[in-house]
């Protein structure tokens, strides 16, 4: 049997469940000790005229983050795949894969391409040992430089 609100002494806590008009009347009333709504308003803001409102940074300064972040993304991605390939490039010369191979081709066709004038860079007599000394270098170059670009363009954001 559940006990009336008014049975039981002021101050005592309710036993059981609570009804519905005691979940009603502490939901609306405020905690002991607070100041009502009107006072906290005034201590929040300086003043009685304003409402209380919650400072928010604009819509475009979130979607200008993420698209920095995702320009940043591609340009480490990018970078990463050039540096894939030149990767694949020094292995396949390293292990003298079959010069005639379809991908064999097209990975040299690719490194030739994008290792710019390090290309002879060194001029050792072993072509294994010039293939690793100038792609190598070439990715590493590639490897520095996207790095300092991604963390130029993060700073945008």
């Amino acid at each position: 049997m559940a006990e009336h609100p008014h049975d039981r002494p002021a101050g005592d806590p309710p036993s059981g469940r609570a009804t519905s008009t005691e979940v009603a009347a502490s939901a609306t009333a405020p905690s002991p000790g607070a100041a009502p709504p009107r006072e906290r308003e005034t201590a929040a803001t300086g003043s009685r005229s304003r409402p209380l409102r919650r400072l928010r940074r604009p819509a475009t300064a979130g979607l200008r983050t993420r698209l920095v972040g995702a320009i940043a993304t591609i340009a480490a991605l990018a970078t990463t795949v050039v540096v894939a390939v030149l990767a694949v490039h020094i292995v396949f010369a390293v292990f003298e894969a079959n010069g005639s191979n379809d991908i064999v081709i097209a990975f040299r066709d690719w490194a030739d391409g994008l290792v710019w004038q390090f290309k002879d860079v060194f001029a050792p007599h072993d072509p294994k040992v010039a293939v690793l000394v100038n792609y190598g270098l070439a990715a590493v170059v590639y490897l520095v430089a996207g790095r300092i670009v991604v963390g130029l363009i993060r700073r945008l954001g």
